[in-house]
């Protein structure tokens, strides 16, 4: 737990500084996230980086649950800062939007899609708070009851279609889940013998909270609070979207002969071993591991080069460069043609 805790601590603390204090602290937190990542990604590579992490630490739940409670107080300075009620001039608002919106893409959702999938119900429900806070809430239904079932398959929005570029697939899939994680709950409701009242439909706290941090962000920074919010969670949904669309691209599940698709392998999701965005991301970019096994504990996921595929650069790295759709398309069509093929 060493590093997950290291890594994600400094990060909440930066940024914390940043939205408080201002003047040098959001361009720190900035770097942190981005090229002190990066180069550590660089740094701390081969036998370190490629260790199976299955018993080396005790369960991750406590700082799960850290982190999870710490976003909110987050996303509160975070709109504080970026909407301009604090002393932050233009700059340091740029910056502490890039850098709070890293943070709530990529750890808040790493920690949040966690949380979810926990057995016990408490840490399910702050995890769907998390999401619900970032507007995202449908992705607590959407992501175990369509996601993990039909993943690699056209069934699932939120894997990419062949050739398809991010900035088709992001509104796609942002309305493909939100659409087919509502159908999913509703199968679910029609299947029990006593009808529900529509007040416990899921929906109606992923719309209704949504709805409610939307006021709360208004009533405390006016709107450009509001608008602060939006931006910092729709940058932060991207990232998400960005996450699926990387660790999926070109990966798809062959059909028996009744039509069923094959059941779901390590072949299914790209990976990257890389050290530093791994502890910072929870163990995220292990990401095979966790469609095999999705009740397991993030710092027992394995990463086994022989059998899944490995992205050629960090899970973050290749984020940006699927911004880029030819530069994507040149780096990873061929590799995912490649493993197709090595799989016949």
């Amino acid at each position: 737990m060493l590093w997950f805790t290291f890594a994600t601590a400094i990060s909440v603390a930066l940024l914390a500084t940043a939205g408080f204090v201002g003047g040098i602290w959001p361009l720190a937190a900035f770097c942190y996230l981005t090229i002190f990542t990066f180069a550590m990604d660089a740094l701390i590579h081969g036998a370190v980086a490629r260790k199976q992490s299955n018993g080396e630490f005790p369960v991750g739940e406590g700082l799960a649950i850290t982190l999870g409670l710490s976003h909110f107080a987050l996303l509160g300075v975070a709109v504080f800062a970026v909407s301009g009620a604090g002393s932050h001039d233009l700059p340091e608002r740029v910056l502490c939007f890039f850098a709070f919106g890293i943070f709530f893409g990529q750890i808040s959702n790493a920690n949040a899609h966690e949380l979810i999938h926990k057995q016990n119900r408490w840490p399910r429900w702050l995890g769907t708070l998390v999401y619900v806070s970032l507007l995202f809430g449908h992705h607590t239904s959407a992501h175990p009851r369509v996601h993990h079932v039909w993943v690699a398959t056209p069934k699932d929005p939120n894997s990419p279609l062949p050739g398809e570029g991010f900035y088709r697939f992001w509104p796609r899939a942002w309305v493909g889940s939100f659409v087919q994680g509502l159908k999913a709950e509703n199968a679910l409701r029609a299947r029990t013998t006593t009808p529900k009242p529509m007040w416990t439909h899921p929906y109606a706290l992923y719309v209704g909270g949504a709805g409610g941090v939307m006021l709360l962000a208004m009533a405390s920074f006016g709107m450009a609070g509001l608008v602060a919010l939006i931006a910092l969670t729709s940058y932060a949904q991207m990232q998400l979207l960005m996450s699926d669309y990387v660790q999926h691209y070109g990966l798809k599940r062959a059909y028996d002969v009744d039509g069923k698709p094959e059941p779901v392998s390590p072949a299914h999701s790209w990976n990257a071993p890389h050290f530093y965005s791994s502890a910072l991301m929870l163990n995220a970019p292990r990401h095979s591991d966790h469609h095999m096994h999705p009740l397991r504990t993030y710092p027992a996921l394995q990463l086994d080069a022989a059998t899944m595929p490995i992205l050629p650069r960090s899970l973050p790295t290749m984020g940006a460069i699927a911004l880029i759709p030819p530069l994507w398309r040149r780096i990873m069509d061929p590799r995912a043609a490649a493993f197709r093929r090595s799989r016949e």
